[in-house]
């Protein structure tokens, strides 16, 4: 969730901060009467925030052609194997250092960790495509790139939560905005690859990455930030000056740095509750997913009808970020698990052999329910995470999230040998299910309440 995915219930909401029981936090400003009217903001398009949607548009177009680029390029030189190990090196290096990319981006700033994480990708996928254009590239190159690049999405991804509320007054809109874009990403970036290779070589798709991650890199050093703005249950960091600026440099040890941001993921319990969940979610839903229901709907109805099911979960994407720009409820996690609960259509309608007509609508009702989800997540963690330690704390979700999945990956194909993958995606479905009902049934997720949007600050030079 990528989904990425907050404190202890209290007695009491309008007393204490959601994760505080003892009362020691102060206590969130009053939230917005359920069911009025958001109030007017400032406009959303200002500079900021069209310099981070193009950067983050462009690498997104150029990250959904990755997949497609590895499975056909990697897949036609060195196997099925070959290609789960380059993608496994890459998700291997991202999870074992994703939590020092988050004390990076708290210590010395978002924008700064991405705009070199960009760079370092310009690099490797820029040696990718030399080598891909000059003949087949040795595996160790295609490992050690993948390593390198595995590393920098590590450094770069715990600062995609802390910036959004420091170039966009309303954080929901924002994060609405991007879903879009990314969803309309992966309608366009996967068959603009397939079409590149087809027509030209691999090299092409590696050296077009390149080049998104360049403009990205460029657009995001030309963002004049502001300060961050404290959330509505923001509390006292660990060793940290109450009156510092929130985005000055953390000189703090490492092992402290990540202690701080452990304790701050720790004491919010709708935050790590959502994780655990996630964490099951990733096992037995979102890991084995790709793999069972591409060979269950090709075996069927054809490869053709798999690539059009995942066009028509990019629909339902795009169509519920929409719906997450126009909807502000008062409680978003709530609101989210109940819109998640559509996500069951998708593997039900693959498991059920449905026909090529509901498993199209399976996978738009899918993607709209787990895009208006994530958008509403990402909103609560922004909004209710101290700037301070907003990149630690991503980093920690980030982590817990990405973990589950590729476990999932890795255990589908033992799993599909004691359960068929009819079966195997009828447990996905239940899974479901019965994540979104423990959502709704943890109190400091259920009562969690959208944070007043804050006032927009003046840019400044940064």
């Amino acid at each position: 969730m990528t989904t990425t995915h907050d404190q202890t219930q209290p007695s009491s909401p309008q007393d204490d901060p959601p994760g505080d029981p003892s009362g020691d936090l102060p206590a969130a400003p009053p939230a917005a009467p359920p069911g009025s009217r958001p109030p007017v903001g400032p406009p959303l398009w200002d500079r900021r925030f069209t310099l981070y949607f193009t950067a983050r548009t462009v690498s997104l177009v150029g990250d959904a052609m990755m997949p497609v680029a590895a499975a056909l390029a990697v897949g036609a030189l060195y196997g099925i194997s070959g290609v789960g190990l380059v993608l496994g090196v890459w998700t291997g290096t991202f999870v074992l250092l994703v939590l020092f990319g988050g004390v990076f981006a708290d210590r010395f700033g978002a924008r700064r960790m991405m705009v070199a994480a960009d760079l370092v990708r310009v690099l490797t996928q820029g040696v990718l495509a030399v080598a891909f254009f000059a003949g087949p590239p040795p595996f160790w190159l295609l490992v050690t790139m993948a390593a390198v690049a595995g590393a920098a999405v590590a450094m770069f991804l715990p600062g995609v939560n802390g910036m959004v509320p420091l170039v966009a007054a309303d954080p929901q809109r924002a994060n609405a905005t991007l879903k879009v874009a990314d969803a309309l990403a992966h309608l366009v970036g996967p068959a603009a690859a397939g079409l590149l290779i087809t027509l030209t070589n691999a090299g092409t798709v590696y050296a077009i990455d390149a080049g998104t991650f360049l403009l990205s890199a460029l657009c995001l050093a030309l963002i004049r930030l502001a300060p961050a703005r404290a959330p509505s249950d923001t509390v006292t960091v660990i060793g940290a000056d109450a009156d510092a600026d929130p985005t000055a440099p953390n000189r703090g040890s490492l092992r402290r740095d990540l202690r701080q941001g452990w304790h701050e993921f720790r004491a919010r319990t709708w935050m790590w509750a959502v994780i655990l969940i996630w964490v099951a979610y990733g096992v037995l839903l979102f890991g084995p997913l790709v793999p069972l229901s591409s060979a269950l709907v090709g075996t069927r109805l054809g490869p053709d009808a798999y690539g059009l099911a995942v066009s028509f979960l990019g629909v339902g994407t795009v169509l519920g970020g929409l719906l997450a720009l126009r909807v502000h409820p008062a409680r978003p996690l709530a609101a989210g698990a109940v819109a998640m609960a559509l996500y069951t259509a998708l593997p039900l309608s693959v498991a059920l052999g449905a026909g090529l007509p509901g498993l199209l609508a399976g996978h738009a009702l899918g993607g709209g329910g787990l895009a208006f989800w994530s958008v509403m997540w990402a909103t609560s963690v922004q909004t209710h995470t101290p700037p301070a330690v907003l990149n630690r704390v991503t980093a920690y979700e980030l982590a817990g999230s990405v973990s589950g999945i590729a476990l999932g990956q890795i255990l589908a194909g033992p799993a599909s040998t004691l359960l068929s993958p009819q079966r195997f995606l009828l447990l996905s479905a239940g899974t479901c299910l019965a994540g979104c009902a423990a959502l709704l049934a943890t109190p400091a997720i259920r009562t969690l309440r959208r944070a007043a949007a804050p006032a927009q600050d003046a840019p400044v030079s940064g």
